[in-house]
């Protein structure tokens, strides 16, 4: 299969950590967003709504949106639990971080990253919203170990994915020790190097 991703996106990341981790066999097709790569012809007759990541398969189906790919990546495996109620859960904390997490804290990232704009010029509503969503998984993690259920899941890949950047949006997790401890757990799982929680390439 091939992703098409940026791997300074935090929902493209989302893809390449799953496949990694199951140990899927893929060719990462590099699309640079700020060069328009993902408006293209070409690219919108894959992905009409001209986002990334996008996934194609070998059969020639493709298939957007970070967190649906994630999941119908996962089926049947440890990441993707049998339990109805497990799977429930897992999606209620995919659609709030697609809500509510990923709409503040990687936005404010967006133009602290990619726009090269001060912690100032963040909108107010957003950093209000990234610190409200910051909290709410504090708050959860002072309770357990991991989002859904009592193991690593998709649920936490998917908001990984942008709060060990959430300082490259201008938030602080200095006080919450419970975010920063499953953070590492989190890099732990995914076998990703403690001190650098994304691949080399994914700043180049």
């Amino acid at each position: 299969m091939q992703i098409f991703g940026d791997l300074v996106s935090g929902n493209c990341l989302k893809v390449r950590y799953v496949a990694d981790h199951l140990g899927l066999p893929y060719t990462w097709v590099p699309v640079d967003i700020m060069k328009g790569e993902s408006r293209t012809p070409e690219y919108l007759a894959r992905f009409p709504a001209g986002q990334v990541p996008g996934i194609v398969f070998p059969d020639g189906r493709c298939l957007a949106q970070s967190n649906a790919i994630i999941r119908y990546l996962a089926r049947s495996s440890a990441l993707l639990p049998e339990d109805p109620w497990i799977q429930a859960k897992i999606d209620e904390w995919l659609f709030w971080e697609q809500y509510s997490h990923e709409p503040t804290i990687a936005v404010c990232r967006f133009q602290m990253r990619y726009r090269g704009e001060p912690a100032a010029m963040r909108d107010p509503r957003k950093v209000a919203g990234g610190e409200a969503a910051l909290d709410l998984m504090e708050r959860r993690l002072v309770a357990a170990d991991w989002f859904a259920g009592e193991t690593f899941t998709i649920a936490d890949i998917a908001l990984f994915a942008y709060t060990q950047f959430a300082d490259e949006g201008g938030f602080s997790l200095a006080a919450r020790p419970a975010v920063r401890a499953w953070l590492k757990r989190c890099m732990q799982a995914l076998g990703l190097p403690r001190d650098e929680p994304t691949p080399p390439a994914a700043l180049s």
